[in-house]
């Protein structure tokens, strides 16, 4: 992660447009992160939305208990994709201000390089907790898409794409700091659960 920049937190509460224009700036975040986490959000929204459009209807009795269990995976998931929006920004910005500390002396750039790891290990796991929930979220997806109303079919497809795209682009994120990491073994312990999600990705979808 770039140190040299500045950080502009977001937050998930503003209007869409508000943010879009944050997006849309000159300013560092927020960004990828937070998008990948929004466009997680959406996907995880248009689940729910296809789980109520098929709750409820005499025809699709067989698998109301499955797509209770959906929605209410879905909404969980939802919460926590839309927090991700801001914690992305905020782990950005802790990374940022580390990198601001003074390094006059040695014991002042020992502390530094300290906060700059532990920031950096904050700023990986956000968007490695956002590629876990992508995760899930597609798996519901392809459900819904493939067993809800399929007046909501569409609907269902799209919320595949919009997963698989927050997943691979949470996963973008996590792998562009992996190289600043000191810590090896974690540094391998991510990049381990970056490929078993890959992999997933990859085994559900051929």
């Amino acid at each position: 992660m770039d140190c040299s920049v500045p950080s502009a937190p977001s937050s998930a509460q503003r209007p869409l447009a508000t943010f879009l224009e944050q997006l849309a700036s000159g300013e560092p975040a927020p960004g990828g992160g937070s998008a990948a986490a929004l466009a997680g959000a959406l996907a995880a929204a248009l689940v729910s939305m296809v789980c109520r459009l098929t709750l409820g209807r005499e025809r699709f009795a067989a698998v109301q208990t499955e797509m209770q269990e959906a929605l209410q995976q879905a909404e969980r998931l939802r919460g926590r994709l839309t927090q991700a929006v801001d914690d992305d920004a905020r782990a950005y910005a802790a990374v940022v201000a580390a990198c601001r500390l003074p390094r006059g002396s040695q014991a002042e750039q020992e502390a530094r390089a300290a906060a700059i790891q532990a920031a950096l290990q904050e700023a990986t796991l956000v968007p490695l907790g956002v590629a876990r929930d992508c995760a899930e979220v597609l798996g519901l997806a392809r459900f819904v898409a493939r067993t809800g109303n399929p007046s909501a079919a569409s609907d269902g497809r799209v919320a595949i794409l919009l997963a698989e795209a927050a997943l691979r682009g949470a996963i973008l994120n996590v792998q562009t700091n992996l190289p600043g990491l000191k810590d090896t073994a974690f540094a391998d312990q991510v990049r381990s659960e970056v490929e078993r999600l890959l992999s997933r990705d990859l085994a559900d979808n051929p």
